[in-house]
């Protein structure tokens, strides 16, 4: 089992962001962090995990960054009896808010991974994305959570902008090299309503080529792409249990549960949230629906598809797949070739 925690608070908004999150509501801050607990207990009596089985934590946001850690204490306290031994904890942070104080008070409650938003490492791309960080913030609050002890290390970078050439995309992981990492994660900017970026849509540059050679790239710097945007000599615990369909818990303003069959849904407003953590929209899922899921998620990483999910109908056309070289056989699993293809191989095999 796995568990999230939503962080809404955030020191600026970038241009591309449509997460759910907040610039203006600090006040509400320690009320906030109150209610995770009230739903916190709730949550773990409705499933009911056993001690010591939750086996990853993930703290994103938002910026998760902008709460001090003694206002996380709580949390840890009601959560640390259902973790596993060296259970993966990571926390979000974005460079211009991860002081070694916050690390070490992170590193103190638990805290064993830790991913930050860089983005790039180009002052001219960072501001125009309306990141508040420049490239040498971001190079010391690596080097800083290194320094503090964090072993496991990811960082975010966004391609796919007009800014964006092969040039500009392998000074990125040329910097990248030199840091203490163990993980990549890999976005194209995608142009969302009620974002900035939405009234300019032209701000994004939709090549194919560049994606694949910045993917490319990535994994001859020596991190494997084991899904779609992850890459990494250490892979995450938290992102393959989603890809794998495991249930986990949602907690915060508009974090999403999973429970076999059943998806859930929080109040997404921090007001309403605070005000009653526990309302929440229930989705009951149909095996039908659960199984194109899987689908869809095992060709989009690592996972791949169990050919006993399989109709009659939908085995011929993996075995099409496989013949064309799109897709490969491993035991009783299939796996995509070109993750790139995911969607159009899902799209074939279930239509």
């Amino acid at each position: 089992m796995l568990i999230y925690l939503h962080i809404p608070f955030c020191d600026s908004k970038c241009h591309y962001c449509a997460f759910n999150s907040y610039v203006d509501k600090f006040e509400l801050k320690k009320r906030y962090m109150r209610s995770i607990v009230k739903q916190l207990y709730y949550e773990l009596d409705l499933f009911k995990p056993a001690k010591k089985s939750i086996k990853s934590l993930f703290i994103g946001g938002g910026t998760p960054s902008t709460i001090k850690p003694e206002f996380y204490k709580e949390f840890f306290e009601v959560l640390s009896p259902f973790l596993i031994k060296n259970a993966e904890i990571t926390c979000e942070a974005n460079p211009n808010s991860s002081s070694i104080r916050w690390l070490k008070g992170m590193k103190n409650l638990g805290v064993n991974r830790i991913s930050f938003g860089v983005q790039s490492f180009d002052d001219k791309k960072l501001d125009f994305l309306g990141r508040n960080h420049s490239k040498e913030i971001a190079i010391n609050a690596i080097n800083n959570s290194k320094n503090v002890g964090f072993e496991n290390i990811s960082l975010d970078l966004i391609y796919g902008t007009i800014f964006d050439n092969k040039d500009l995309l392998i000074k990125d992981l040329e910097i990248a090299r030199t840091l203490p990492i163990n993980h990549i994660s890999a976005y194209s900017l995608t142009i969302e309503e009620n974002t900035p970026f939405h009234k300019t849509p032209n701000v994004a540059k939709d090549s194919f080529d560049l994606a694949k050679f910045f993917i490319q790239n990535i994994e001859n710097f020596g991190f494997p792409q084991y899904e779609i945007s992850n890459f990494g000599i250490y892979q995450s615990v938290h992102n393959l249990g989603y890809w794998n369909q495991e249930d986990y818990i949602g907690i915060g303003a508009g974090a999403v549960g999973f429970l076999k069959n059943r998806r859930f849904y929080p109040v997404k407003n921090i007001e309403g949230y605070i005000d009653n953590p526990l309302q929440r929209d229930v989705e009951n899922l149909s095996m039908n629906e659960l199984k194109t899921e899987a689908i869809f998620l095992g060709l989009r990483s690592k996972i791949g598809i169990k050919l006993e999910i399989l109709n009659k109908k939908e085995l011929e056309k993996i075995y099409i797949l496989i013949d064309e070289k799109k897709l490969f056989k491993d035991g009783q699993r299939v796996y995509s070739l070109d993750y790139f293809l995911a969607d159009e191989l899902a799209l074939y095999i279930y239509g």
